[in-house]
């Protein structure tokens, strides 16, 4: 079965794609981003501690 992934409503060339992480206690939490495949795109939409994030600065993480 393939995977569709909605196309990116702001750059109209990448698809956002579905992250995980793991929460404070190690607990999995699905789908907590969704971010655009187009990297000069960088647009993506996260919940942070129940709050929805729409367009935050993408950076790597120092860990």
């Amino acid at each position: 079965m393939e995977n569709i992934y909605p196309e990116c409503q702001k750059c109209a060339t990448g698809v956002l794609v579905p992250l995980s992480d793991y929460g404070r206690d190690g607990a999995t939490i699905q789908y907590k981003a969704w971010v655009c495949t187009n990297p000069n795109c960088g647009f993506n939409i996260r919940i942070d501690n129940g709050e929805l994030s729409i367009g935050r600065s993408i950076s790597h993480s120092k860990k």
